[in-house]
């Protein structure tokens, strides 16, 4: 299956559009795994098994793992969701973005080595440190577009210069993915939640790209809003899907020895409000 097969699938079979992020920070785990960094898999794993029939992907962000000497949990984890929930894809926060031959290198690390079915790219640098992640049959690819943090107004929408008027440079990157970037339908992109009337200007530029969105939860993203702004079709499909993420609120929900248990519950109640979001 492709990813973007996994992806429908774990929408309908799961009735989600939650993605589930994963970035695990000792410091704020429960008290009897709280500091000790060995034990990212097993906090991990206890929030995948919470979640598994709730979620539309896992989203792991590697530098929580890579920060730590984690890496070897990273692979282990990825292995432990593959066997809990075969169906639901994993995307690989990694915002990867170089030459060609590094990012032939960066491919290998996030599909071959961690078994990713998606990663999430840095489109700074051109189509050519893009492609090698192309290259690799059925696998998909985020473009950070219209990114959910403040600073991303610096570059991310600044205008452009061009015959067709002056379309900010988070338009262009959505142009690009949904056209001539998109050679083998494998590009989603990323918008963050904090910018709805941004994120409904990608989704008609991109009207059948993936959107993994994060934002919603700590970060102050409003659910409703994010999904009326992407969801396009009528309450039960829409033309490209929408991912929405949400990390911290569910995975530090409580910390208390009840922390997977309360993990499901936040991640229950998103689910439910962004399913009924599709139908506002």
């Amino acid at each position: 299956m492709t990813f973007l097969d996994m992806l429908r699938g774990a929408e309908q079979r799961n009735g989600s559009l939650l993605c589930v992020g994963l970035d695990p920070d000792p410091a704020r785990f429960p008290a009897a795994l709280r500091g000790d960094a060995s034990r990212i898999h097993d906090f991990c794993a206890a929030i995948v098994d919470a979640t598994a029939d709730l979620a539309i992907a896992f989203k792991p962000q590697i530098a929580y793992f890579a920060a730590h000497r984690a890496e070897d949990q990273l692979e282990r984890l990825i292995a432990h969701i593959r066997r809990a929930a075969p169906h639901v894809p994993v995307i690989l926060d990694a915002k990867r973005g170089d030459i060609g031959s590094t990012a032939e290198q960066y491919a290998i690390e996030a599909f071959e080595r961690y078994g990713a079915d998606a990663v999430t790219l840095s489109p700074f640098m051109g189509f050519d440190s893009v492609e090698p992640y192309l290259r690799r049959e059925g696998k998909g690819a985020f473009l950070l577009c219209r990114t959910s943090n403040p600073g991303g107004d610096d570059l991310q929408n600044q205008s452009l210069a061009s015959v067709d008027g002056q379309p900010r440079l988070y338009e262009h990157i959505a142009q690009l993915a949904q056209g001539p970037w998109n050679r083998n339908g494998q590009l989603g992109l990323v918008v963050g939640a904090t910018y709805p009337s941004e994120l409904e200007r990608v989704r008609a530029l991109a009207p059948t790209l993936p959107l993994l969105i994060p934002g919603v939860g700590a970060q102050g993203g409003d659910a409703v809003a994010t999904v009326r702004a992407a969801w396009r079709g009528d309450a039960t499909h829409t033309t490209g899907p929408v991912v929405v993420s949400s990390s911290r609120a569910i995975l530090y929900a409580s910390s208390g020895d009840d922390f997977a248990a309360a993990a499901r519950q936040e991640a229950l109640r998103t689910r439910d409000v962004l399913h009924a979001a599709r139908a506002a």
